[in-house]
């Protein structure tokens, strides 16, 4: 059985990590086909949003340790090479998927795991799920971006508390911290992501990827260059089919008819 799921419907891509035996825990192989996936999905038409989740009890209890050689001797930037071709890329892949990528969290997300469910766009969690930092109980730092994420989504006194403490966080507890958009029933996360994910998928595909950007962007710049950005994008996305019946659909009185280009 492959270990990463993926299946197209009604252009909604829905990657399922498929290791319950292991929590989902993310091996190399796992790893980089997710970032594989991710970048055909933004080049495919027939993708428009994308739903990441897991099988079994966990979304994904961070990376697979076993069999990397961790107590091995390692050469000088053994490390940090390891680090951007592997967790790194793959929290990068997230980011700059041009498609909305939806995280549907549906048990334990630990390490890595927990960056991954962040670095979506839109993240939903079942009641059942948690949120572990689990760096600090290995004696480890954070890696998968956690120390660029955190601070963003919640400011650095709670990113901090969380990395230093290394506590399981339940799903309405992220949900208070900003964290986790919705926290749903078990039953119900499978049909309220592919809901949101069909939502997205008849929307305006280049008028979202865009506005992806520049929200990502707005957070590492300063007020000029995000003003620039935003007349940049408006630029560009007034020459797609999408925003040019978007405005006729006004002018017009009726709803929109937006095709994904």
């Amino acid at each position: 059985m492959p270990a990463v799921l993926h299946a197209t419907t009604d252009h909604v891509l829905t990657l399922t990590l498929n290791r319950p035996e292991a929590l989902n825990a993310l091996t190399p192989d796992q790893r980089d086909e997710i970032v594989r996936l991710l970048s055909e999905a933004s080049a495919a038409p027939a993708v428009r949003a994308v739903v990441i989740t897991g099988t079994g009890r966990g979304f994904c209890a961070g990376a697979d340790l076993r069999g990397t050689g961790a107590s091995g001797e390692r050469l000088a930037g053994d490390v940090a090479r390891t680090l951007r071709t592997g967790a790194q890329a793959l929290i990068g892949a997230v980011l700059d998927c041009e498609k909305p990528v939806i995280a549907a969290v549906n048990g334990t997300a630990a390490g890595l795991g927990a960056h991954l469910a962040f670095a979506c766009d839109l993240v939903l969690a079942a009641e059942s799920a948690r949120f572990i930092e689990v760096f600090v109980r290995r004696g480890l730092v954070p890696d998968g971006g956690g120390a660029y994420l955190l601070p963003r989504l919640i400011g650095p006194q709670r990113a901090k508390e969380l990395m230093f403490f290394g506590d399981a966080l339940t799903a309405p507890d992220a949900e208070r911290l900003g964290l986790v958009n919705r926290v749903v029933r078990d039953e119900e996360l499978e049909k309220t992501a592919r809901a949101w994910a069909e939502r997205l998928a008849s929307g305006p595909t280049r008028a979202l990827a865009l506005t992806k950007q520049l929200v990502n962007a707005s957070l590492d710049t300063d007020r000029a260059a995000a003003f620039a950005a935003e007349a940049a994008a408006q630029e560009i996305n007034m020459t797609t089919a999408d925003a040019r019946d978007g405005v006729r659909s006004f002018v017009e009185r009726r709803s929109a008819q937006f095709e994904g280009r």
